[in-house]
């Protein structure tokens, strides 16, 4: 169909004006007018349009986006006002601080407004309009100094190569950050391993590195968004207009900003975008909080590189960099044994990390990681931290790779393990899952440890093989008319064994560590390590530093304390006994009778059990131990006594006493 000049020329004024339309309800109101495939549609009719009149081609026009041959380097353009950073703060008190020293250098009695919005992670840029039109784009540089990208940035969708509005002051300036939004990213990345390409390593980087590529078509390859953050010209009078401002111009923002009339509201708006900030469809690594009034923001000026009446307030780190110092192998529940690195300790997305899973001896080699390496370590919400990779340019000259099998050896010298065909993970061979699984439910439910009555071996036996009992976490799920279900129980005994149970969710802490089979902790390591840390989850973030200060716990056993809470399965099954209710009790022993004193017993006693007079010994704040030493109070010798025991004793002058001495002690206690 032919079409004269004239209606060509009307035609591409309607055709821009629904498609600008088009691409600020898609990008600014986050709404669609139409389908996609409608709106290209009309963009590949005004490009024909366009092709047959090229007199009708003007700057702001939807197909300029991509334009101009490759540049040979990128121009120098300074900026005619700096871009500057934000401070950094890390805490509410910080943030506390920022506003005191605000308030002495403003007219007493001023109220600060606080404007707050994400803070994104891209790459900073400027863009300048004439008379509406996008002239030109600068990237941040060293805040004085950028580059001229601004063909790069024309390819950029959401970007309004002219402005919308009736009324537009004739130069404006409008600062953002350009960001590739992690859905985009995803499917990128995909298409680029579909095609045996290498992945992109994270959004923020290809971003960057696509604005700083000498073909613009490179730039419109990638999907890319610009984010706007500030309006430099036209003035506004505080940081909401011309947030307000910027949207009406056609500009898309995070939709996250707010304003607050005092720092409470501000702390909540914080702990409020750390919970949901994992769910925007940007990266961000913060928030930004401004006073809102864009005067008393000038008149604060500028200190150093950093404005003072900003600041951006961190959220915690997801990745961090620290040193291995040990890697020991955890044997878990199904008797697989699992590696773990043992960390300096090191702040990683709000918690201390002192441990990562290394999964198995191929993830080992893979990483190639070493004692002594210093590693990028990940945690992504509230799973075992990670190792990331290997920064072998700081490794140590004399680091040895990790031989798993000989760490196997070193490590468990008595047990033998195998590696099954197709696996990736050695095991303690000749074990399965339920003989592991029985041998601990009996000792859990011990005398040593929580002496369950009427959890002994053949009951045991009976509630693992009827599949009622599959983790010791079930022992607190069972229902007494299961138990009286199976052969061995009636209603009396099934109601006494689930009683029992319910009664060993308040044990001493001591009995609790005990349970739990970690291995070279018995019961006097238990009672000392309950007495220092006086909770599981204080024992869970015991560094190794801190365990090797107390007297008897050496580098074996602190190893394998570290490796049991490090292990997934037992922090798992530690959250899920306390979401049961199972809360060990903690009773200080360092004010009773017998606190600071040290007793062993050797032969048999006829008033008490071995155990039970341990027992009554621990419960008075001694401890007890299982040789004599120069530290030892006394040996408390029954029925036959060990001969090397009382020779040792003699030699180092060490009181023996009798059962009856024994007896007058612990009543007199």
């Amino acid at each position: 169909m032919k079409i004269s000049h004239e209606e060509a020329a009307d035609r591409v004024i309607k055709l821009r004006e629904i498609i600008n339309d088009y691409r600020y309800h898609y990008h600014v109101l986050d709404e669609s007018t139409m389908s996609e495939a409608a709106a290209d549609s009309l963009k590949h009719e005004l490009s024909q349009l366009e092709e047959q009149f090229p007199d009708l081609i003007t700057p702001d026009s939807p197909t300029q986006r991509v334009a101009g041959k490759p540049l040979d380097k990128f121009t120098k353009v300074k900026h005619e006002r700096r871009m500057i950073s934000l401070a950094d703060v890390f805490s509410e008190e910080e943030i506390k601080d920022w506003v005191s020293r605000n308030e002495k250098l403003v007219p007493k009695g001023t109220k600060f407004e606080y404007f707050t919005d994400i803070k994104m992670d891209g790459l900073a840029c400027s863009l300048h309009y004439e008379d509406g039109v996008l002239k030109q784009a600068v990237t941040r540089g060293d805040g004085l100094v950028g580059e001229d990208v601004t063909m790069n940035v024309r390819t950029i969708e959401n970007i309004p190569l002219k402005l919308r509005g009736d009324t537009i002051p004739r130069h404006v300036e409008a600062r953002g950050e350009i960001v590739i939004f992690k859905k985009d990213f995803d499917e990128l990345n995909a298409k680029q391993e579909k095609a045996g390409e290498k992945p992109f390593a994270n959004p923020r980087n290809l971003a960057a590195g696509s604005i700083r590529q000498l073909d613009p078509k490179i730039a419109a390859s990638r999907p890319l968004k610009f984010m706007a953050y500030d309006l430099v010209t036209p003035d506004s009078a505080t940081h909401h207009d011309a947030y307000e401002t910027l949207r009406s111009y056609g500009f898309q923002t995070s939709k996250q900003d707010k304003v607050f009339d005092s720092l409470s509201k501000v702390f909540q708006e914080i702990k409020h975008l750390g919970e949901t900030r994992q769910g925007l469809p940007f990266n961000t690594d913060g928030m930004v909080i401004k006073i809102n009034d864009r005067k008393t923001y000038d008149s604060l000026g500028i200190v150093g590189k950093t404005p003072r009446a900003a600041v951006a307030f961190k959220y915690p780190a997801e990745e961090s960099t620290t040193k291995v110092r040990d890697i020991v192998i955890s044997i878990g529940r199904t008797g697989a044994a699992t590696p773990v690195a043992i960390l300096d300790p090191v702040i990683v997305a709000g918690s201390t990390v002192k441990h990562a899973s290394l999964h198995n001896a191929d993830e080992i080699a893979r990483l190639d990681v070493r004692i002594g390496d210093t590693v990028i370590i990940y945690k992504a919400g509230d799973i075992i931290p990670q190792v990331k990779e290997v920064l072998t340019t700081l490794r140590p000259a004399d680091t040895k790779r990790f031989d798993y099998e000989e760490a196997l050896k070193e490590q468990y010298p008595e047990l033998e393990f195998v590696r099954p065909a197709g696996e990736v993970v050695y095991r303690v061979k000749g074990e399965t899952s339920d003989f592991i699984l029985k041998r601990s439910l009996e000792y859990y439910a011990s005398k040593p440890a929580l002496n369950i009555e009427g959890l002994g071996e053949k009951n045991v036996v009976a509630l693992v093989d009827s599949g009622l009992v599959k983790s010791i976490t079930d022992l607190y799920r069972l229902k007494k008319s299961q138990v009286a279900e199976l052969e061995r129980f009636a209603d009396l005994s099934a109601s006494n064994l689930v009683d029992a149970i319910e009664k060993s969710k308040t044990a001493p802490l001591a009995k609790f560590i005990t349970a739990l089979g970690i291995r070279h902790v018995g019961a006097q390591t238990a009672n000392t390590l309950a007495q220092r840390f006086k909770s599981i989850d204080n024992l869970k973030d015991a560094t190794e530093e801190e365990l090797l200060e107390i007297p008897d716990i050496g580098k074996i056993v602190a190893e394998s304390i570290l490796a049991y809470f490090a292990d997934e399965d037992n922090l798992q099954m530690l959250a899920e006994l306390e979401e049961l209710g199972v809360n060990p009790s903690f009773e200080d022993t360092s004010a009773l009778p017998l606190a600071g004193k040290s007793y062993i017993i050797s032969g048999t006693l006829d008033s008490y059990g071995r155990e039970e007079a341990e027992d009554e010994l621990r419960a008075l704040g001694a401890t007890v131990t299982s040789s004599v030493t120069k530290t030892t109070t006394a040996l408390i010798t029954g029925d036959k006594p060990g001969k090397s025991k009382t020779e040792k004793a003699a030699k180092l002058n060490i009181p023996v006493i009798t059962e009856q001495d024994f007896l007058k002690l612990i009543n007199k206690a």
